[in-house]
């Protein structure tokens, strides 16, 4: 008997931390905005998140993280400008960021770690199952990790389970229950 699943369209992309571990470079512009090739580390992911149907991204931000909002806008002036030169190959490559998803930002007010974060997303998720992909994890896009992934029955069931509160049980049934930490009972599992 199949279930059936509902299927994941959110992302969340933490992407507020400090970026201390990319020092100096980090100190006036983001991690996720450093060139990797002709584009920022960030669009890379969001391109994974696309290629794999989660066409919604929320992107946790935090202070000094208003390039990461401003890629993914538009910028009318530049776009103008463009057009009237008549560089269309140009003109493409800065509407394509703007283009790729339906992008949504929270604030993350301290920088409290990567679970804080993800718990920031909770309003815009609710209770439906979503990806967490991470801003500085560059995934080569001929590899689709998530599609393959998404596809193994066992690990759609529990992506299809998973909500902010819950887990998937232990029987072969995908019913959610409320998580709990684990005890040393269930380290054995």
């Amino acid at each position: 008997m199949t279930e059936s699943h509902p299927r994941i369209t959110k992302a969340v992309i933490p992407a507020a931390g400090l970026g201390t571990r990319f020092l100096p470079a980090t100190k006036a512009t983001p991690k996720e905005m450093l060139p990797v090739v002709d584009k920022p580390a960030i669009q890379y992911v969001v391109e994974e998140a696309v290629s794999a149907g989660l066409d919604d991204v929320l992107m946790i931000t935090g202070r000094n993280k208003r390039p990461l909002e401003d890629h993914f806008d538009r910028n009318y002036e530049l776009e103008s400008a463009l057009q009237k030169k008549g560089d269309a190959s140009r003109l493409a490559k800065v509407q394509e960021s703007s283009d790729l998803a339906t992008m949504h930002y929270v604030r993350q007010g301290d920088p409290k770690g990567l679970g804080h974060a993800v718990l920031c997303a909770a309003p815009h998720v609710g209770r439906e199952p979503f990806a967490v992909l991470l801003g500085d994890d560059l995934i080569d896009p001929a590899t689709r990790c998530w599609p393959a992934w998404s596809r193994s029955r066992n690990s759609a069931a529990a992506a299809s389970s998973r909500s902010w509160r819950s887990r998937p049980s232990r029987s072969t049934s995908t019913a959610a229950r409320p998580w709990r930490p684990p005890t040393r009972a269930t380290w054995s599992r």
